[in-house]
């Protein structure tokens, strides 16, 4: 079992004293990744927020590598943990390896001299996301798929041990979401990154969480090993949906359809 690198226990998260999720337990391991699914509005994007230090908590606590993260400063924390939101602006006219040297912020000295350990962690961050043929293009003129994987690679290049992620598909076609997930999972196995992700395909959490919570009605419903917590039972009570739960037999990875009377095979 890899280090434990973030901790949260009875964690209460939400927007102006309004709580919309309460009694979260979330521990993050390094070489792990950990799936958050939900409906919609159920508080998944606020949880990641609150953990990345982003949004006070309503209650309970929140331990990075053992250290609460208000007691540090923001630099100290972005050098422990990054956090990729939903969507970011695009600036223009910035080459996608000018994006990643602004990941090296908290480690640069008072002057802001850019180091060759920032130059190492630059090409690594580029090398490791397959963003190295981009490096000199504009990330202006990129598509989707290869401007999320810039992204991703700025905030690699914090070389932080936590990776926070909200809904890195969105806007994605199905190639390019499993690039990014492909990329994900290459992250925690090969370099041991602790990885939290905000996911709303099922099959996908499934496929690429070594734990999946399932949030709803304010609370965690379910958390554990997807082929525990991604059952029929579970989802119609988080979601409201009939499904069925199939397990590839190649792969033992699970799939969930809906339930669709008018579509049975005859």
């Amino acid at each position: 079992m890899g280090d434990v690198r973030l901790v949260a226990e009875g964690l209460e998260v939400g927007h102006a004293g309004r709580p919309v999720l309460s009694g979260v337990d979330l521990t993050l391991t390094s070489g792990k990744v950990t799936v958050l699914v939900g409906p919609n509005g159920c508080g998944k994007s606020t949880l990641l927020r609150t953990v990345a230090g982003l949004l006070p908590s309503l209650g309970g606590e929140v331990r990075v590598d053992g250290v609460p993260p208000g007691s540090l400063t923001r630099r100290v924390l972005s050098q422990r943990l990054a956090f990729l939101p939903q969507s970011s602006l695009t600036p223009a006219g910035v080459t996608v390896r000018e994006l990643v040297r602004h990941g090296r912020y908290a480690h640069r000295g008072v002057f802001g001299r850019h180091t060759a350990e920032d130059a190492e962690a630059v090409a690594w961050a580029l090398e490791v996301t397959d963003a190295a043929p981009l490096a000199d293009r504009r990330l202006d003129e990129l598509s989707g798929g290869e401007r999320q994987r810039a992204w991703l690679a700025t905030v690699l290049a914090q070389r932080a041990g936590v990776l926070l992620l909200d809904e890195p598909t969105t806007y994605l076609d199905l190639r390019h979401q499993f690039e990014i997930l492909d990329t994900v999972r290459r992250l925690a196995r090969e370099h041991g990154i602790a990885c939290g992700v905000v996911l709303h395909d099922l099959t996908q959490a499934a496929a690429y969480g070594d734990e999946v919570l399932v949030a709803a009605g304010g609370g965690v419903v379910a958390a554990g090993a997807p082929r525990e917590v991604l059952t029929p039972e579970v989802i119609d009570s988080a979601f409201g949906l009939k499904v069925s739960v199939v397990r590839d037999p190649e792969t033992g990875y699970l799939a969930c359809f809906p339930r669709r009377p008018d579509l049975a095979a005859t």
